[in-house]
């Protein structure tokens, strides 16, 4: 990324993480969205998944026993960034502190579903009392 320093013309006391931001930002969405504007439109569909990945969420606010496996799903994917995060993110040149940011998402984003389990777990077990 020295290069890119010079060529970005704003190389001057930067580090290397804003280095890359710039480039991003300036080499990669700037020139990518005017030569390929119809990539733009799978950022549309990312945005969608997020929005049908939070609904499906909607099912352990009404019935959170029925539907423990949604925090199970959550969990499974929680556990898919921490892979994903180190690959891809090598493979793209992501810098090595940019990838651990990415994992924390899938480590952090545990704990809130590991909480609901639990809560979930002692919602089932007072209805099998009750049951009884």
């Amino acid at each position: 990324m020295a290069g890119s320093r010079c060529s970005l013309g704003r190389g001057a006391g930067m580090g290397s993480g804003a280095v890359w931001l710039a480039a991003a930002g300036e080499g990669g969405l700037e020139t990518t969205a005017g030569a390929y504007p119809f990539l733009a439109y799978g950022t549309d569909w990312l945005a969608f998944a997020h929005l049908v990945i939070a609904a499906a969420f909607i099912g352990p606010l009404i019935d959170p026993v029925r539907n423990k496996w949604v925090f199970q799903f959550g969990l499974i994917g929680c556990a898919g960034v921490v892979p994903l995060a180190l690959i891809a993110g090598a493979a793209r040149g992501i810098p090595v502190y940019w990838r651990m940011i990415d994992c924390s998402f899938g480590v952090f984003g545990c704990i809130p579903l590991l909480l609901c389990l639990r809560y979930v777990d002692r919602l089932e077990a007072r209805a099998m009392r009750v049951a009884l």
